[in-house]
């Protein structure tokens, strides 16, 4: 069967190269967002699955919109028998869902989480279980017929990056399925009731205060894990962090152990492991509050 692909991240990036080596398979092109600066020093780097099609001679496209005629055509030309999407960061128009069965890999359990960051949103409300659908798009935004999923566990250790890789080899796995009993499959129609929307994340999300309860900070920084990332108002960064059992004054050192200092929050407390101060380098906690000269009982800032 032929395939055109759309998609951008490492997420994409682990379905697409599932796709690339199964038998009976071929992706005639693929489809990626255009090239980013990144960095401090703004190094214009290309999306992984442009990488990896580079590297397997398909052709690949970077439209900064799927709307233009030409990009319409070209899709028509291919005849795909599907167009496999995952992650891609455009909504696809009703022009090219017409061309063939358009199947997303969404990671979550739809309806549960529609839009742009269901992993993070799951990891953000402490959520025991996750998964991957596999949905038959249509013009609405991820609400279209579910074709087949799978379901994780999310472990108390678990981040986003140890989710996102969990759930990117499931719905490889799960492509592959849902594309050779397709024939077989009867769409199941989701439940519009039972939706809700994640927005996109940005950089103000990662603010936390020792006012949340410890829950809520951990469940942020698995969620905000790399980027954006989670801080106090200061502007001081923390960069691991762990649940703890202590009580005390919100904000306040209640212990000072050799892996970590911790720190009581609204109810509960987390212990720091390290830190970034603005500006500066990382560094453990325990070089962190001998710099400030704090000790148990005095605020952590």
């Amino acid at each position: 069967m032929n395939i055109v692909f759309m998609g951008t991240p490492d997420y994409a990036n682990t379905i697409f190269k599932r796709l690339i080596k199964e038998d009976g398979i071929n992706v005639t092109s693929v489809y990626t967002q255009p090239d980013k600066p990144v960095g401090r020093k703004k190094v214009m780097t290309p999306p992984p699955v442009k990488v990896t099609a580079n590297e397997a001679g398909i052709d690949c496209f970077q439209p900064i919109t799927l709307k233009e005629k030409e990009i319409v055509d070209r899709i028509k030309n291919e005849n795909p028998d599907f167009i496999v999407v995952a992650a891609y960061g455009q909504i696809l128009p009703k022009s090219i869902l017409d061309i063939a069965p358009c199947i997303n890999l969404h990671a979550s359990l739809l309806p549960k989480y529609r839009g742009a960051s269901p992993i993070q949103q799951a990891l953000l409300n402490g959520d025991k279980i996750t998964g991957v659908t596999a949905m038959l798009m249509e013009e609405g935004l991820d609400s279209g017929p579910i074709l087949s999923w799978n379901v994780t566990k999310i472990e108390t250790n678990d981040r986003k990056v140890t989710l996102f890789n969990r759930l990117a080899d499931m719905a490889a796995d799960l492509t592959t399925l849902t594309l050779k009993n397709f024939s077989k499959i009867s769409p199941l129609k989701q439940s519009s009731a039972d939706a809700n929307y994640c927005k996109k994340i940005r950089k103000s999300d990662g603010l936390v205060t020792f006012e949340f309860s410890s829950e809520r900070i951990y469940n942020t920084f698995r969620a905000y894990e790399g980027w954006p990332g989670i801080y106090l108002e200061s502007g001081l960064k923390l960069l691991d962090i762990s649940l703890a059992d202590d009580e005390g004054k919100a904000g306040t050192i209640v212990r000072i152990d050799d892996d970590g200092v911790v720190v009581a929050c609204r109810t509960g407390a987390i212990k720091i492991h390290m830190v970034q101060p603005p500006s500066k380098k990382g560094m453990d906690s325990l070089s962190y509050i001998r710099g400030k000269r704090l000790g148990v009982e005095d605020i952590f800032i």
